[in-house]
C-alpha cells in the first residue's frame, strides 16, 4: 500500500506562549490569519490550547479583562497527535473531536502542530461528523432497487436514510469486484493505456510489483453508491485524494455520507472508497444536486 504522508510533513511552527501570558496579546496573535491556535507550554510541557473561538470569549467575559491570562481561555487537556501518525489520522481526529487544531508531539516534545485548513488542501474530508441518521423517524434501509436500469448478482448495496429524499446523516455504500475484463474495457474506453495497468512484466518493475486498477476506475465506484440515493442524483463536484493501490480483482465498497444541506436541492457528501482489507483507499467528498425522479410513460 502507498502510505499518506506523516504529519511531520505538513505540520507548521506552533506559536507558543505560556500560562501567564496576557489574553489579549494572544488574542492578537490570533489576529493573524496565518495563526489558528496559541499552545500554552509550561515548563517545556503542554498544558493547553487557545484557538480563535476561546479568544471571542474575551469578548462576552465578565472577568476584568486586563486580569485574563491565556490559562483563563485555554481549553485543557488537550489533543494531540503522534510525529509518526498520518495525514489520514490526524484528519479523523479533528473531525471526531470537532476541533481545528492538533498540537505534534515527538516522544513527547511538542515539535509542531497541524491544522485543519492546512489538512483540507490534502484531505477533503476534514469536516464535523454528521447528524445521526436513526434519531429520523422515516429512517429506512434498502438493499434493493427496483428504479435502475439493471443490477448484477456481484453488486451489492445498503442505503440507510429517510424515505423518498436524502437529508444530513444518510449513508449509502456500493460494492463490487473490479475484474480483469473491466480494467480492460475501461482502458479502451477512456483511452488510458498505461502499461501500469495492463502489463504485467512492466508493472512488476514499478513502486507497486504489480498491476493495479486505473484510480478513476476505482473512484467510480463512488458515482455508483450515489446513484443509489432516493430521486435522480446529478453529480456538480467531486474531490479526491488517493490514497492507496487496489489490485486487479480486489473488491472495493464507496460509503457516501451526507453532511451538509447547501440549499436548492444541493448536498455536500463524505465519499471514501476502502479495499477488501478495509484499508481506505480513496477519500474525498462531493457535491450533488438531488432531483425528483422524472415520471415514465
Amino acid at each position: 500500500m502507498l502510505r499518506p504522508p506523516a504529519v511531520t510533513e505538513l505540520m507548521e511552527t506552533a506559536e507558543r506562549v505560556a500560562p501567564d501570558a496576557d489574553a489579549f496579546a494572544v488574542a492578537r496573535t490570533l489576529d493573524d490569519p496565518d495563526v489558528e491556535s496559541v499552545v500554552v507550554v509550561e515548563d517545556g510541557e503542554l498544558v493547553g490550547i487557545v484557538a480563535q473561538s476561546d479568544a471571542v470569549a474575551l469578548l462576552v467575559d465578565d472577568r476584568d479583562p486586563d486580569a485574563l491570562v491565556a490559562a483563563d481561555v485555554m481549553s485543557s487537556p488537550v489533543h494531540t497527535v503522534d510525529a509518526n501518525e498520518s495525514i489520514v489520522a490526524a484528519a479523523e481526529r479533528l473531525r471526531t473531536h470537532g476541533i481545528g487544531s492538533l498540537p505534534v508531539l515527538d516522544d513527547g516534545e511538542l515539535v509542531g502542530i497541524i491544522t485543519a485548513s492546512l489538512l483540507s488542501q490534502h484531505i477533503p474530508h476534514v469536516r464535523r461528523p454528521a447528524r445521526d441518521v436513526d434519531a429520523a423517524e422515516d429512517v429506512v434501509r434498502q438493499t434493493d432497487r427496483a428504479d435502475t436500469a439493471y443490477e448484477k448478482a456481484d453488486w451489492e448495496f445498503e442505503y440507510v436514510g429517510h424515505q423518498g429524499h436524502i437529508d444530513v446523516g444518510d449513508v449509502v455504500r456500493f460494492s463490487k469486484s473490479l475484474d480483469e475484463t473491466e480494467v480492460e474495457e475501461f482502458a479502451d474506453a477512456s483511452g488510458d493505456t498505461n502499461r501500469l495497468h495492463l502489463d504485467d512484466e512492466y508493472a512488476r518493475g514499478t513502486r507497486f510489483g504489480r498491476r493495479i486498477v486505473h484510480g478513476t476506475l476505482v473512484a467510480g465506484v463512488v458515482s455508483a453508491a450515489l446513484a443509489r440515493l432516493p430521486g435522480l442524483i446529478v453529480y456538480l463536484s467531486q474531490q479526491v485524494s488517493y490514497l492507496g493501490p487496489v489490485d486487479v480483482g480486489e473488491r472495493v465498497t464507496a460509503e457516501c455520507e451526507v453532511v451538509e444541506k447547501l440549499g436548492d436541492d444541493r448536498y455536500r457528501l463524505t465519499t471514501t472508497v476502502t479495499d477488501s482489507d478495509d484499508e481506505t483507499v480513496i477519500d474525498g467528498e462531493a457535491v450533488v444536486i438531488a432531483d425528483p425522479v422524472p415520471e415514465t410513460a
